[in-house]
């Protein structure tokens, strides 16, 4: 890219660019390099007539961006994305933009890639694991790929309200290698060692004492302090994991609502994701508690994410260029 041009990302070549194992390494990367998600700033909500407008800044050193994200509940029903938006990746130094990708992909692609990397230091390496996966939209799919990212998967049992819809991600995942993929019901989850929620419920999904002890679930549906995917009996039981206690404690209502309940304290998050990543750590060592992470989406995720997209972009476009001849001799 050559002086002022912004480049342009659209939702193809973001989806193109970077895998979503390459979106773990690129969390994992910052996280290791001593990034605290505790200093992130909150998000701007503003409400308005078709939903929600979420504005999400963040900056490291060398890199600065925002993400002006729309969520429109309604969306879905007009066959259109409920979550809309744009991400624009700037210059650290000096604040000049450098691209603007689309913010529903990269939104996509990010969300997933934080419960993958939470994943593969929650979870054993082996066996493979026996996953049901709640919700049928986009977040389901992209959670799918990223757990076959980290991890072997020997069933995938698909919980949706429509049939229909989870007959097909079944067959999706079935199509991806997955040697066993049907279509289940909340009571499937009492088998699960991974149980992954993507769905914009605000009721409770499943019981969560039926959990196995051990068994892993990963709730991304909400980052609203009123909404939830999980019960109280689970959030109790559990070994809670988040992204940032100060962002979980704001936002997260699967945490907040049995907090408000007397429940539990404050003090029952085990840790974070930074903590996770660190060398030394390790598993809760208590195999009789699940282990819960709850993640409500920060703004360093998506600039993580947004500069090893616009990295991979630059990579490309430079073996692309063409070779400048220096005349005949």
């Amino acid at each position: 890219m050559s002086g002022d041009r912004v480049r342009q990302l659209d939702a193809t070549a973001v989806a193109r660019l970077l895998t979503p194992a390459g979106a773990v390494e690129a969390l994992a990367d910052v996280l290791r390099a001593g990034l605290d998600p505790e200093a992130g700033r909150p998000r701007t909500a503003l409400p308005v007539p078709a939903g929600e407008l979420l504005l999400m800044p963040a900056a490291t050193g060398s890199w600065a961006g925002v993400k002006i994200a729309g969520v429109a509940p309604g969306n879905p029903a007009r066959g259109l994305p409920r979550i809309t938006g744009s991400y624009l990746l700037l210059d650290g130094p000096t604040l000049r933009p450098l691209a603007l990708l689309d913010g529903a992909a990269l939104t996509t692609l990010r969300t997933p890639a934080v419960s993958a990397l939470a994943i593969r230091h929650l979870t054993p390496s082996a066996p493979p694991l026996r996953m049901v996966l709640f919700g049928t939209g986009p977040q389901a799919y992209a959670h799918l790929d990223a757990v076959l990212a980290v991890r072997n998967v020997a069933e995938t049992v698909v919980v949706a309200r429509s049939p229909e819809r989870a007959r097909r991600l079944a067959a999706h995942a079935r199509a991806l290698g997955v040697p066993e993929a049907r279509t289940g019901d909340p009571g499937d989850v009492a088998g699960a060692d991974l149980v992954v929620c993507c769905t914009t419920a605000r009721t409770l999904l499943f019981d969560g004492r039926l959990v196995a002890p051990g068994a892993t679930v990963v709730a991304v549906g909400s980052h609203e302090p009123d909404a939830r995917e999980t019960d109280t009996a689970l959030v109790r039981r559990s070994a809670v994991y988040v992204e940032s206690r100060a962002a979980a404690l704001r936002e997260a209502g699967d945490l907040l609502m049995p907090l408000a309940e007397g429940a539990v304290g404050p003090d029952h998050i085990a840790g974070t994701l930074a903590d996770l990543v660190r060398p030394e750590a390790t598993c809760p060592a208590d195999p009789a508690a699940p282990r819960l992470f709850k993640s409500v989406g920060m703004a360093w995720e998506d600039l993580a994410v947004a500069v090893a997209v616009h990295r991979a972009a630059a990579a490309e476009e430079a073996v692309d260029a063409p070779v400048t001849s220096g005349g005949e001799t």
